[in-house]
């Protein structure tokens, strides 16, 4: 019958995946509860002790040493503690062996719900202590049913909650799955430890370069920063630690094969492996692949403008922005993207501002005239009238005024001179036989200086009047 009971208790331990110590510590707990019932008075302390290697139960009871007992259930003179330990001391207390030959059915039906109870603490106490520990790793599970939008997943020894928050939002479910998710919380309640888990955390990504790149597990690579966009892109920022090694090598693979597992994993979402930098520059230029990066300036509270190639700004933007998102939480930076036209535009209008305020600076100190000092000498009442001389030291410069700041009112407008006005005056004398004579010969049809006109069409000869070349 003791072997029986042995072999249960193996049996039990085996099935629970428990050790065996918690289950007998289980049984003795519900032993003593079913015999406190049925054979002891309520105020009397027992203990139950079964033998490991016999299965011999065994029941104390604990009493207090006195000198003279007054309550016989839990107090025991000093001679009797004697008897059953020779060192014993007043106000000791000493374990009495009391073991009932039988137990009632009551009592083993209460010892049977206590069993379980405590088998089930017990378990849950296991399962709660072995996760735990596990927080922020990956574990392996399937996909057992949906409730409420939320999954539940098969760990094995217990079950895992999926919630919808943490879901990946482009991925379809299915009941016997298996799938890698990341162990977000362990919490102890009272139906038992609960455990949440992940699909759409970015250490997620991260475990998996673990599990998947040696230099990543053994430290020779390191992750520096992962920014995720669950179900549609990811980047990762990774560093050597040592000289020789090309980190994003090494996380790529032989042809792409171990990022290819990775991508599969997480049903064809893409990744980017870029290379960590401690100077932000080069950092972000590299945070903004594919797309080229021609120049970048780093301003105050984690500002940064990036200057790209005209052909390459939708390549850095990405679709409905991702590129740019994911860089910037890479980074750290806020990234402000311009083209190259559009930078070398603002550098040219920046460049005229400053040349305009320098300019109308330089004006305003010429036109500004120097502060002009008087002196002045007042008389004092009963003084005799004099003069009061003033001397006053004005200090004049000539000062250039450009033609854009003379007001209109005073420039002079030029005279308008005639040809008269220009050409000197010249008196014109005739000879009055001379004209006589051209008189004479107009009248018989002769020009001047006895020429006969052909014949034929005749020009008019215009006469010429002697007040025409009067002196004006």
């Amino acid at each position: 019958m003791k072997t029986d009971f042995m072999l249960a208790i193996t049996q039990l331990s085996a099935e629970k995946n428990l050790p065996k110590r918690v289950v007998l510590a289980a049984i003795e707990a519900a032993l003593a509860s079913a015999y406190k019932k049925d054979n002891f008075a309520p105020n009397q302390n027992i203990d139950v002790m079964i033998d490991p290697a016999s299965g011999e139960v065994k029941v104390y009871v604990q009493k207090n040493v006195v000198e003279l007992p007054a309550d016989t259930q839990c107090e025991i003179s000093l001679a009797e503690a004697r008897k059953l330990n020779k060192d014993a001391q007043i106000s000791e207390v000493v374990r009495v062996e009391a073991t009932p030959h039988n137990a009632g059915r009551i009592a083993a039906q209460t010892a049977k719900q206590v069993i379980l109870q405590r088998l089930h603490e017990a378990e849950h106490n296991a399962v709660y202590e072995e996760y735990a520990g596990r927080e922020g790793d990956i574990v392996t599970g399937v996909v057992q049913r949906m409730e409420l939008r939320q999954i539940l997943i098969d760990l094995g020894r217990t079950e895992a909650v999926l919630p919808v928050s943490e879901q990946v939002r482009n991925e379809r479910y299915r009941v016997g799955q298996r799938l890698k998710v990341y162990l977000l919380e362990v919490a102890r309640t009272s139906r038992g430890p609960q455990i949440l888990v992940s699909r759409s955390h970015p250490r997620l990504l991260w475990r998996l370069f673990e599990l998947e790149v040696p230099e990543v597990y053994n430290g020779n690579v390191e992750v520096k920063s992962i920014a995720r966009e669950a179900g549609y892109r990811s980047k990762v920022a990774v560093a050597a630690q040592h000289e020789g090694i090309d980190p994003v090598g090494c996380c790529v693979g032989l042809r792409g094969i171990r990022i290819q597992n990775i991508v599969n994993e997480l049903n064809g979402e893409k990744i980017d492996v870029v290379q960590w930098h401690p100077d932000p520059t080069v950092f972000l230029a590299n945070a903004l692949s594919p797309a080229q990066v021609t120049g970048v300036e780093l301003g105050e509270d984690n500002d940064a403008v990036v200057v790209v190639p005209d052909r390459h700004l939708s390549l850095a933007i990405g679709k409905e922005g991702q590129n740019a998102r994911l860089a910037a939480k890479l980074t750290g930076w806020r990234i402000d993207i311009k083209t190259a036209t559009v930078a070398e535009g603002e550098r040219a209008e920046q460049a005229r501002l400053e040349g305009e305020a320098a300019l109308a600076e330089l004006v305003t100190e010429e036109l500004v005239p120097e502060p002009i000092a008087l002196t002045e000498t007042i008389l004092m009442p009963g003084e005799e009238a004099e003069t009061i001389p003033v001397e006053a030291e004005v200090v004049k410069e000539e000062v250039e005024i450009l033609p854009a700041f003379v007001p209109q009112e005073q420039v002079e407008k030029p005279q308008i001179r005639f040809a008269e006005d220009i050409m000197p005056s010249r008196a014109v004398t005739l000879d009055v036989k001379a004209k006589e004579k051209k008189k004479k010969g107009a009248a018989k049809g002769e020009l001047g200086d006895g020429i006969k006109p052909k014949k034929g069409r005749q020009k008019a000869v215009i006469p010429v009047e002697d007040e025409e070349y009067e002196e004006l």
